[in-house]
């Protein structure tokens, strides 16, 4: 087994998480197996508990795992399927050793971080590095590693000596660390500076590891006279320094690194024999026809944490993928479904009447998950306007049950509908707590992970858009569900619930037949989006949105594979509504730049 680690420096967000996707990717396209691993430093047990605004959205695996964002873009660049334990936290850490301690199997020795706690970590690292997560038999060829956090870090320095004594224990043939660092432009002087980068690889030297590339991030390419300045205070060869300078989309990152031969760099320090060119055709192809497309599809995201993107990371991308396929500039209208109920209307009226032109401007309505009552009202007023409109729709987990309550409200006439989340005493509750949850603990509790769907209704728009297949499997997370003893009610009244779980009593999917597209899912099928292969469902939303519905439905691969063979794309502007009323406008990046509202997040510049 090869390693590869990616570590940090000088600021956080600098795009490790970008990077090692990009070389794993990279790896891959020479023909390697590539498996990942994320170490966070927290000591959180799980990303699971964590809010948004903390560490952006919280990812969900096929096992259930609820882990940190990064495992996403490993996911989406690598296209597999990690485990939870790919993703390696101190609380898991210390947690595994101090059961082992209650069971006795340190034999009465003191238990310290050095050698218990730095063994477990070397010894989770080699047991997962070994599973399979593409698909085939047997451990990948490489494993990339990406150490959360900025070297320096007091919490990270458990990890950071034992990746020092693995890096001796497997050998210099067998390990190449990547340090990520900033190398800055002062605007008064307009000089790449690097002395961060040289006290930030001093630091990491000091502790016991030594960098073999540098990967430097800067609003533009190196300078020579800089790459050898860093060459001789950095002891990296010249041809070892990548820059990682600002592109359009994070697409280019893996194309960056080739044209600068880091693969080649990584190879050689891995001692592979591999003379095999990158093989990034597809991917080249797929990141030139988004650069050139002009034609827009605004899409309206009526969500809780739109004051930082990151919270809906894998929605953005999902739509990324499918306005991609759909050959159309997506648009991305954030609308705070607080500012579309009537307490703003009366509190303040222009960031009402904003949110509203907002809504009624874009092309199609899209409520993301969420936990909590606030804002429900304003997706509920949302969901309304796009049924009422014939204006597409997706509601995703609290998505499509706050589509059930609105129907109930609007259709039904049962005007305190509602959901036992947010009152727990509504004599029409639409939709329950699921039973085989835990109302007292938080952390693990939920319906989580992969869970297959049938079909009922075969001739159904979600069936179309899966391609005519009687099941599929996606990922779960949440703990209430639409109430099994309304659904007749519902279906009597025109809803129509197409997808269920194997027992028929959990709604997976609901429609509203005769709207042009009004979906409701209970599963979150963003977190399965790839960058080649769009959701279903997002790609059915996005065609929809521009009268390609039919075309998609008539052959749902067809859009897809004319991406590799055209050329079309640009940037997705990203709007979104402050509580002042006013209008931020992203600089036009991928990722959506809204990181606590400055927008100046290195890595979401990408």
């Amino acid at each position: 087994m090869k390693y590869v680690l990616v570590t940090g420096g000088v600021v956080s967000g600098l795009g490790k998480g970008v990077t090692a996707s990009s070389i794993g990717l990279l790896l891959k396209a020479c023909g390697l197996r590539v498996t990942s691993i994320k170490i966070d430093p927290y000591l959180n047990t799980d990303a699971g508990t964590m809010s948004p605004f903390e560490h952006g959205e919280v990812f969900v695996l096929d096992d259930g795992g609820e882990v940190d964002l990064d495992l996403g873009n490993y996911e989406r660049f690598l296209d597999i399927k990690l485990t939870r334990d790919n993703n390696i936290t101190t609380g898991k850490i210390y947690q595994s050793v101090i059961d082992k301690e209650r069971k006795g199997d340190y034999l009465g020795k003191t238990v310290q971080v050095v050698p218990h706690i730095t063994d477990a970590i070397q010894e989770w690292i080699e047991r997962v590095a070994k599973i399979p997560v593409d698909g085939q038999e047997g451990p990948a060829d490489v494993c990339v590693i990406e150490l959360g956090g900025t070297i320096g870090d007091i919490e990270s320095m458990p990890f950071i000596e034992a990746l020092g004594q693995f890096s001796y224990r497997v050998g210099p043939g067998n390990f190449c660390l990547i340090h990520v660092s900033l190398v800055p432009v002062l605007n008064v002087v307009g000089e790449q500076k690097t002395k961060p980068t040289q006290h930030s690889v001093r630091g990491l030297r000091g502790l016991g590891l030594t960098p073999n590339i540098l990967a430097c991030r800067s609003t533009k390419a190196l300078e020579e006279n800089v790459k050898a300045k860093l060459a001789q205070f950095c002891h990296v060869p010249a041809e070892n320094i990548v820059t990682l300078y600002d592109v359009p989309n994070i697409w280019h990152v893996p194309l960056l690194l080739r044209d600068q031969k880091a693969h080649e760099a990584i190879l050689k320090g891995l001692n592979l024999g591999v003379t095999t060119e990158p093989d990034l055709k597809e991917w080249t192809a797929r990141t030139i026809v988004f650069d050139k497309l002009h034609d827009p599809v605004r899409i309206a995201m009526v969500g809780k944490y739109t004051g930082l993107s990151d919270s809906y990371l894998s929605v953005l991308k999902a739509l990324l993928h499918a306005s991609v396929a759909c050959h159309r500039k997506l648009i991305l209208e954030w609308v705070a479904a607080c500012d579309l109920e009537d307490m703003t209307a009366e509190e303040t009226p222009d960031v009402y009447k904003a949110a509203w032109d907002c809504l009624k401007d874009a092309d199609a309505v899209l409520v993301p998950g969420g936990f909590g009552d606030r804002g429900v009202q304003g997706k509920i007023l949302a969901a309304k306007y796009a049924r009422e409109n014939n204006v597409p729709f997706l509601g995703i987990c609290l998505g499509m049950q706050i589509a059930v309550i609105e129907f109930a409200r609007s259709v039904l006439g049962l005007h305190d509908a509602n959901s036992t989340e947010f009152d727990p005493d509504t004599p029409n509750p639409c939709v329950i707590f699921m039973p085989e949850g835990s109302k007292t603990h938080m952390g693990g509790t939920m319906r989580l992970g992969s869970r297959r769907t049938y079909f009922n209704v075969a001739d159904c728009i979600s069936a179309k858009l899966y391609g005519n297949v009687s099941f599929v499997d996606e990922r779960h997370r949440h703990r209430y569900e639409v109430n099994p003893n309304m659904i007749l009610q519902l279906e009597n009244a025109g809803l129509s619930f197409v997808g269920r779980d194997e027992t028929g009593q959990r709604m997976e999917i609901v429609e509203l037949p005769g709207h042009p597209y009004f979906v409701g899912v209970q599963f979150h099928p963003e977190f399965k989006s790839r960058p080649g292969k769009p959701s279903a469902l997002f790609l059915g939303l996005i065609a929809a949105a521009c009268q390609q519905l039919e075309t998609v439905l008539h052959d749902p691969g067809l859009l897809r594979k004319s991406v590799t063979n055209g050329m079309a794309n640009g940037h997705s502007p990203v709007r979104a509504y402050k509580n002042d009323g006013t209008i931020k406008l992203s600089n036009g990046t991928v990722n959506g730049v809204y990181s606590n509202g400055n927008g100046m997040h290195l890595e979401r510049n990408w």
